[in-house]
């Protein structure tokens, strides 16, 4: 199955490392016109002299509205069209017991996880989807779908991230499609905290042995951003190796 985005513009968040970095250089080798936003500029530079294919970059605070409507006037002006939105960027400042959580990075976490989301997609429909079509991907988790020690700020938002997709799937049908990865573990500086030095360990508890790259993310992104997905819609694809079919839940990303 060959997928391709030939002719599309898409707009990453979170797209300077990681997982947006690798979904929006995935993009690119399949024929689209990428857009990357995170909030350090140098870094977004340093990711698209890696890439190939038509990439720019935009400056922009995910948790920050003006910046999400900044961003994407810019795409559209940069690339005359705004096709396939991901919602990848996230951040969790806080790691303990949800009861105990304090205000500021409590909103935090809800600002740039769950009403990020929001923003985007808001400007994204009202500058180009509503009249032209097109495809939203929200990046969710596993931690979204079950419960663990530690993370229950981060996955609480990311429930709403996978609930939020599901109603805007059904409130922006038939004119763009909506759906949701929830990765698992993956090797990421972000989650580096959850995996480094206990790799081997956290590997041999999963059905699939192994924990999860960004490619897996990747590839998954491209699919349901394809016309190989034209018929999904409101969905969660679970990239996680097999964390949620293990009888104690595993461990999530």
């Amino acid at each position: 199955m060959e997928l391709s985005l030939a002719g599309r513009t898409a707009l990453v968040t979170g797209g300077s490392r990681g997982i947006g970095k690798e979904i929006a250089a995935a993009f690119a080798s399949a024929g689209a016109k990428v857009m990357i936003s995170s909030r350090k500029a140098d870094a977004l530079a340093e990711a698209i002299a890696t890439m190939d294919g038509e990439v720019d970059f935009c400056v922009a605070n995910a948790g920050d509205p003006n910046g999400a409507e900044q961003c994407v006037a810019r795409t559209v002006e940069r690339f005359g069209s705004l096709d396939i939105l991901v919602n990848n960027a996230a951040t969790n400042p806080y790691m303990g017991a949800l009861i105990d959580v304090d205000p500021p990075r409590a909103e935090k976490t809800v600002q740039v996880n769950q009403m990020g989301v929001l923003w985007w997609s808001q400007c994204a429909w009202r500058s180009w989807m509503n009249q032209h079509g097109g495809c939203i991907l929200n990046i969710a988790s596993v931690g979204g779908m079950s419960v663990e020690p530690g993370l229950g700020i981060y996955n609480v938002t990311k429930a709403a991230v996978i609930q939020m997709t599901k109603q805007l799937a059904y409130e922006l049908a038939p004119t763009v499609r909506v759906n949701a990865i929830a990765p698992g573990l993956i090797k990421t500086r972000f989650a580096q905290a959850l995996w480094e030095g206990a790799e081997s360990t956290i590997a041999e508890r999963l059905p699939l042995r192994r924990l999860g790259e960004v490619n897996d993310v990747a590839g998954a992104a491209l699919f349901l951003a394809s016309e190989s997905a034209s018929w999904i819609t409101g969905a969660v694809l679970v990239v996680d190796g097999g964390t949620l079919v293990m009888p104690s839940g595993g461990v999530v990303s």
